[in-house]
């Protein structure tokens, strides 16, 4: 999908500069799939004991497949 932003320069040259991308479309995909990365995470945290489990880690380690 093809979209258009307006993004400051200051912003976009900082950005090329950390991701070391030689094209702002790499460097944006490498800001997007971070901030995306990152808010899994956060969701994946946020369940932290909510979640039961009927099996210890060794058992789910060394479980036939």
């Amino acid at each position: 999908m093809r979209a258009t932003v307006t993004i400051e320069k200051d912003k976009l040259d900082i950005l090329l500069k950390e991701t070391k991308s030689k094209s702002k479309v790499s460097a944006v995909r490498i800001a997007i799939d971070e901030y995306l990365r990152k808010k899994k995470i956060e969701r994946i945290k946020s369940m932290k004991g909510r979640l039961e489990f009927d099996m210890t880690a060794d058992e789910i380690r060394h479980r036939e497949r």
